[in-house]
């Protein structure tokens, strides 16, 4: 017995050293002398506690408490193989209906595309591990995404080497440039692995002065139908307190490494010098001469532009947008057949026309929308392309009060609401104000081409539509294209806004039909003949 007590505490001192000397090399992370030495100590221990006591370990292990010891060293093993094997290989299943706990389609669309190495170093602390899996996240899109962790408490000198004092802080490199992301979110990381592979920052600018939407405004407001409220169909009058604010689409702009600013061409010392796009959203007032000059100078010198304007708004950009080959009709679409909600003065468009700007495009609807046509005559060196189209029962109101198809007067559709266009300048045509070569010079821009967009709604971008259904995509499509940046298009910032049900005239007539009519007609049915069979 005495024998038995001593070989076992030997057998339990072995183990305990042999234990020891291994935390204490997981500690210091390299092996020592006196560690190597105490695991040696442990191991002969517990080698020779266990050949003494080997009739007793048999006869233990042969025993029901031997079963239950097996049995629970087994589940233990199951339980750590399993531990292993779910960070080996990971995978997520996010369970929320926004999908919360995953990358957004267009993320990973952008991800996906991004042609350029980019190294993420990224100091977090322990209590940021939902950051870190978004990281991992982006970075098993693409291979050319690489990401290091570092705790800032635990690897100082990595963290003052990369000019890193506080957790949370991602440094992003590629092809020499550098670039600090503070931000935890989706938003922030992507727009700052776009802004680091994509290298320059292009800026669109926003014409301003003339009652259009500020693009650094969050001002929006509610709409109803008809004469109860605000409406941006027939009989809409202009409310200035109720000015628009385009600050949803400026920020999804920002999101997408774009700057934007707001150019007011009525002062004489606001040019579109660096401006890769003009945006004119819905000017309220006529332009003054030398402001419609400018723009006229800005696109036949090959700058790229998108024209919203809206339907009995006289701007004095019509020349401008007619030298370019479209027509902007003095009336306002009516489609019966296809319209969003209860307003008919509201076109709602499913079916576009093929294009880069409207690919994979979900519906779209535009609140007061004029038509578009082409000129007469064919302008030379440019080729127009309509990409939304009203559907055929829709006409063209030239009369502002009232909305009735009137043979000979108004157009029949369909009609054209979003045209693009294609101009290619020739040496010849780049002219100064004197009547010389251009700033860039004839030869240098020979064989450019200049994109142009015209819209005829303005309201569709405006914060109380940006996020309805399509059309916050048609619009960054739109300045994606403009701006030469098409592995762009379909990417969208994730936006979250209260879930809501947005239905067309159609459906909303097809949802009545169906749950008023045909359901309680069936039911009565069956009610019916089960009453018949039992009489």
């Amino acid at each position: 017995m005495e024998r038995s007590f001593r070989s076992g505490l030997i057998l339990f001192v072995g183990l305990a050293l042999t234990v020891s000397a291994l935390t204490v090399r997981a500690i210091l992370l390299e092996p020592g002398v006196w560690s190597t030495l105490l695991l040696v100590a442990g191991l002969a221990l517990t080698l020779g506690g266990a050949y003494v006591l080997r009739a007793d370990l048999v006869s233990f292990f042969q025993r029901r408490r031997g079963e239950i010891a097996l049995y629970t060293i087994g589940v233990i093993g199951v339980l750590v193989a399993v531990a292993y094997l779910s960070i080996r290989f990971p995978n997520r299943i996010d369970m929320t209906e926004q999908g919360l706990f995953s990358l957004s389609e267009s993320t990973t669309r952008m991800l996906e595309r991004v042609d350029k190495p980019v190294h993420i170093t990224f100091f977090h602390d322990p209590m940021m591990r939902e950051t870190v899996e978004l990281y991992e996240l982006m970075a098993s899109k693409n291979p050319l995404i690489t990401v290091e962790f570092f705790d800032p408490m635990v690897n100082p000198a990595q963290a003052r080497m990369m000019g890193v004092q506080f957790a949370g802080t991602a440094v992003m490199q590629s092809e020499g440039r550098k670039l600090t992301v503070n931000g935890p979110g989706e938003s922030d990381i992507a727009n700052g692995i776009l802004r680091i592979s994509r290298g320059a920052i292009q800026t669109i600018c926003f014409l301003d002065g003339h009652g259009e939407p500020d693009p650094f405004s969050m001002e929006s407001h509610d709409h109803m139908e008809g004469n109860a409220g605000h409406t941006h169909g027939l009989g809409a009058k202009l409310v200035i307190h109720e000015r628009h604010g385009m600050a949803r689409a400026r920020g999804a702009l920002e999101t997408m490494n774009y700057t934007a600013r707001k150019v007011a061409l009525a002062n004489a010392s606001a040019t579109l010098d660096g401006c890769a796009v003009l945006v004119v959203a819905g000017p309220r007032s006529p332009l003054l001469p030398r402001e419609v000059d400018a723009v006229r100078r800005f696109v036949e010198g090959g700058g790229n532009a998108l024209f919203m304007l809206d339907p009995f708004v006289e701007t004095g950009l019509e020349p401008v947008v007619r030298e370019i080959g479209v027509v902007l009709d003095d009336d306002l679409v009516i489609d019966d057949a296809s319209h969003f909600w209860a307003d008919p003065s509201a076109p709602a468009v499913s079916d576009y026309n093929r294009h880069q700007i409207t690919r994979d495009l979900p519906l779209s609807f535009f609140p007061g929308a004029r038509s578009l046509s082409p000129t007469r005559e064919r302008v030379p060196n440019t080729s127009a392309m309509p990409l939304v189209n009203s559907t055929k029962t829709s006409f063209g109101e030239t009369t502002r009060d009232r909305a009735s198809y009137d043979e000979g007067k108004d157009l029949p559709g369909p009609l054209t609401i979003m045209a693009v266009v294609v101009r290619r300048m020739d040496a010849h045509e780049i002219s100064g104000p004197d009547g010389g070569a251009g700033q860039d010079g004839g030869a240098e821009t020979k064989g450019k081409k200049s994109r142009i967009v015209v819209v005829g709604d303005s309201d569709f971008a405006t914060n109380s539509f940006f996020h309805i259904m399509g059309n916050g995509n048609l619009f960054l499509n739109t300045v994606n294209y403009l701006a030469t940046q098409e592995n762009l298009i379909g990417v969208e910032p994730r936006t979250y806004d209260i879930p809501r049900v947005n239905l067309t005239n159609r459906q909303m007539k097809g949802t009545f039909v169906l749950s008023v009519i045909l359901i309680p007609a069936l039911l009565a049915f069956v009610g019916t003949i089960v009453w018949w069979r039992q009489r």
